[in-house]
């Protein structure tokens, strides 16, 4: 089994087919969403693949380490993952292979008018893992 990560981007992918912003949605859409995101992660919870998977809220802050004293605080003027991640799952599957089916069963979720998205999910194994990758 390889552990990999799946990020939900708001931005920095190739455009999703059904490009309208969560924030111009009805509750009914957000709701169907929501549920479908749920019912993903039970399937793999089910097929013992599902590790973790969170979505992120837009607020944030960077911070770095600088000495002694207060870490300095920053809203800019780099990009930030606020503005980036929307969200990431973490799944444990047998090969490179089943995590592209499972990202692409993501990307299916619903969004504006209850059409899946079709978005761009990036998939990155995790470090300390075997990579089946054989491309």
């Amino acid at each position: 089994m390889a552990k990999y990560l799946l990020l939900k981007h708001y931005r920095g992918a190739p455009a999703p087919v059904n490009d309208v912003p969560m924030e111009h949605w009805t509750p009914q859409e957000i709701s169907a969403h929501v549920r479908y995101m749920n019912d993903f992660a039970d399937r793999l919870r089910d097929t013992g693949e599902f590790v973790d998977g969170q979505a992120l809220a837009p607020e944030g802050t960077f911070v770095r380490y600088d000495g002694e004293g207060r870490p300095p605080v920053t809203d800019g003027p780099f990009a930030e993952t606020k503005d980036l991640i929307a969200g990431w799952t973490v799944i444990d599957v047998d090969s490179y292979e089943r995590a592209l089916e499972v990202a692409g069963e993501l990307s299916a979720a619903p969004g504006a008018g209850g059409r899946p998205i079709h978005e761009w999910l990036e998939v990155r194994p995790l470090m300390g893992e075997h990579c089946t990758v054989t491309e």
